[in-house]
């Protein structure tokens, strides 16, 4: 039982683009190849878009899938999937379109409604599935079709309400509903129509007036608002004018208002009446004619100057019978004044103000437009001074003046003057500032102010105020004498000075070590100082700078200078002195140890070398001189002598050779054993070839 898939085709019948509710067949066909003739089952899947649709097994080579009124969602691929012993084959996609859809059922809850109840519809697509929007409509007489929008996403109806409003009394109603396929729209056809009837809570108002024409200001006018209700609890009847609740009643079908017409009555009313969810208005325009017009205050001035004599006059254009009242406004309203159609009176400042007056005819009271009385005391002599109090500025910085009036009635119109030039005006009320910020280091001019206001005395002006012009400090400058190096207990002068400044210059002068220490400050009414220190010490050694400052409050530092305080020459003698003399000392000592050591090494040799070079002389100069005394024999001098010599001749060469060495005799006086050390001197004559030369050496013996 061998079997092969030869393909497997999806069809459609009776084609792939239907209409909504047209039968529809999909086949799925399996071409299969047998070795023999045996009996195969076949399982038969079909899909639409990826979900499962039919299913079906069977040992025909193909298997129907019937629709048997296609509706729009049967839209999509459909494909088919064959399954036989194992072998699975699928077949290729196949897009079924359905056009159209089915016809919505529109149902009311209700057929018939009062006014300012709810309409409940409900609007159904029975054989189609979602998602689906449904579109509501809800059609009057001579109106655009109010329509709601509803997207149903897991279900094949939707329900919604309409409000029944005033006005309405036959309603109509319908719906549709569409759906999006493959970004295309389906549209259903509009549902049936349902007709709701109205009924009414109550008539809708009436509004009248007594009189109903030619109403005069002063004429009483009555308004009457009433309707016609089924029934009267609930009901409220308002009355207004420009949104202004005049009068309403609860519970009853006639509302009335009176009231005494004025011009100001004039304009539209409306009558209201709500009952639950229904409101129903009437309007009404009324019009009053005016009796007579607004009263007109007039004053003999507006600005006058205190003491001065006002009077008032209120008037009517064309009509003098009516009682007339002058006032002086306030927050509250008006001070009464004078119950007159004029008034006269001498006034004073506190009478500045707004005055107004009324006029009464037949109960109807106008009153004036304000008029504004502006009473004025003269202004006194101003006064101009600096704002930052002393009568100076700095050079490059603003100037800022001030003209102060201490009595006078506002506005005040303040002018500035710098010299004879108009620098600037102001109005103010007691005051006026001014900036003035070009100045020059050479600028002379004053300053002066002038004020006025609307008093007839004119203009006040300042005494002339002149300005003194700081000149900042610039490049402060240190220096020494001496300079650099001063010895211990002298004196040094220090010059600090600046290159220019306005007096008087405030110097300080500080050194600098491991802090800041003021050694020194003066004022002087000049560019420089000079300040003597004497007896300066170690502990002055530093680094020292100068401060300079005068009125403009800038500190300006010099550069700084490093004083050294050296030993003088006195202090540096006694440190030789005790530095040197122990070095003469030692070396003193260590001379006579070496003499000393030298005597007792060689004494023995001086008598061989005496008998030796000469017995003759030396044999008879010892023994005459035996008994005389102590002797010293000094061998080791003669011995030096001897060696020095002989030294010197190997040095000067073969002319010295045959030169015959002569010697002289020593004589060493005796010793005083209580005298301690003393020095003979001893001569050593050089050969006479080459001159006379004498060697000095000095023997010293101790006393033991």
């Amino acid at each position: 039982q061998v079997f092969t898939f030869n393909r497997v085709e999806i069809q459609v019948k009776p084609s792939a683009k239907v209409k909504n509710g047209v039968p529809m067949s999909i086949v799925c066909h399996a071409d299969i190849t047998k070795s023999t003739d045996f009996r195969l089952y076949h399982n038969f899947t079909i899909f639409k878009n990826g979900k499962l649709v039919f299913m079906d097994v069977t040992d025909k080579g193909e298997a129907h899938y019937d629709i048997r009124a296609a509706r729009s969602s049967d839209t999509g691929d459909y494909e088919c999937t064959v399954e036989a012993n194992g072998k699975i084959r699928s077949s290729n996609s196949l897009y079924i379109r359905v056009t159209g859809m089915t016809k919505p059922i529109l149902t009311a809850e209700k057929k018939e409604v009062l006014e300012g109840d709810v309409v409940r519809l409900r609007c159904e697509l029975p054989e189609e599935e979602p998602p689906l929007h449904f579109t509501f409509y809800k059609i009057k007489m001579n109106s655009e079709p109010e329509k709601k929008q509803i997207f149903e996403p897991y279900r094949n109806f939707s329900v919604t309400t309409f409000s029944v409003e005033e006005g309405d009394n036959i309603l109509q109603f319908d719906c549709s509903s569409r759906r999006h396929v493959n970004f295309e729209w389906e549209v259903s056809e509009h549902s049936n129509k349902t007709l709701v009837t109205v009924r009414e809570l109550f008539i809708k108002p009436t509004l009248t007036t007594r009189p109903s024409s030619n109403i005069t200001e002063g004429d009483r006018i009555q308004f009457e608002c009433s309707t016609v209700a089924a029934w009267m609890r609930g009901i409220e009847i308002i009355l207004q004018k420009n949104r202004t609740i005049l009068k309403s009643v609860q519970d009853e079908k006639l509302l009335k208002y009176s009231t005494v017409a004025t011009l100001e009555d004039s304009g539209e009313y409306l009558c209201k009446v709500d009952q639950r969810r229904t409101s129903k208005t009437t309007k009404l325009n009324v019009v009053v004619s005016e009796l007579f017009q607004k009263p007109v205050l007039a004053a003999s001035m507006e600005n006058l100057d205190e003491n001065g004599e006002l009077t008032l006059s209120c008037s009517i254009n064309g009509f003098h019978r009516a009682n007339f009242s002058i006032f002086r406004k306030n927050a509250s309203g008006g001070i009464w004044l004078k119950n007159s159609r004029n008034l006269t009176m001498r006034v004073s400042v506190n009478d500045t103000g707004s005055y107004f007056c009324k006029a009464e005819v037949k109960g109807i009271v106008k009153q004036s437009k304000p008029v504004g009385i502006n009473v004025f005391a003269p202004v006194s002599k101003p006064t101009l001074s600096v704002v930052s109090g002393l009568p100076e500025v700095v050079l490059g910085k603003t100037l800022q003046l001030i003209c102060h009036s201490s009595m006078g009635t506002p506005p005040i119109t303040f002018t500035f003057y710098k010299g004879n030039d108009v620098e600037e005006i102001v109005i103010n009320d007691t005051y006026a500032t001014f900036w003035d910020g070009n100045i020059t280091r050479d600028d002379k001019r004053g300053y002066k102010c002038e004020a006025k206001n609307n008093h007839s005395s004119g203009t006040k002006t300042s005494n002339l105020l002149n300005v003194t012009v700081i000149v900042p400090i610039r490049n402060a400058s240190l220096g020494s004498v001496p300079y650099g190096e001063v010895e211990d207990g002298s004196e040094i002068a220090f010059l600090c000075s600046v290159n220019e400044g306005s007096w008087p210059i405030h110097f300080r002068i500080f050194r600098k070590t491991d802090r800041e220490v003021l050694l020194y400050e003066k004022s002087e009414n000049a560019d420089r100082i000079v300040w003597r220190k004497e007896a300066m010490s170690r502990q002055d050694t530093g680094s020292y700078y100068c401060l300079a400052s005068n009125r403009a409050n800038l500190d300006v530092r010099s550069q700084p200078i490093t004083i050294s305080v050296i030993l003088a020459s006195w202090q540096k003698g006694v440190i030789a002195a005790f530095v040197l003399l122990p070095l003469v000392g030692a070396t003193a000592l260590t001379l006579w140890w070496f003499l000393c050591k030298k005597k007792k090494a060689k004494g023995p040799s001086l008598e061989m070398s005496g008998s030796a070079l000469g017995t003759n002389l030396t044999s008879e100069k010892l023994t005459r001189q035996h008994n005389d005394g102590d002797y010293y024999s000094g061998s080791g001098y003669i011995e030096d002598s001897e060696n020095h010599m002989k030294s010197t001749d190997d040095s000067k060469g073969p002319d010295l050779e045959s030169a015959e060495v002569e010697y002289t005799e020593v004589e060493v006086s005796t010793l005083d054993p209580h005298r301690g050390i003393d020095s003979v001197p001893i001569h050593f004559p050089a050969p006479e070839q080459k001159g006379t030369e004498t060697v000095y050496s000095e023997i010293r013996k101790a006393n033991n």
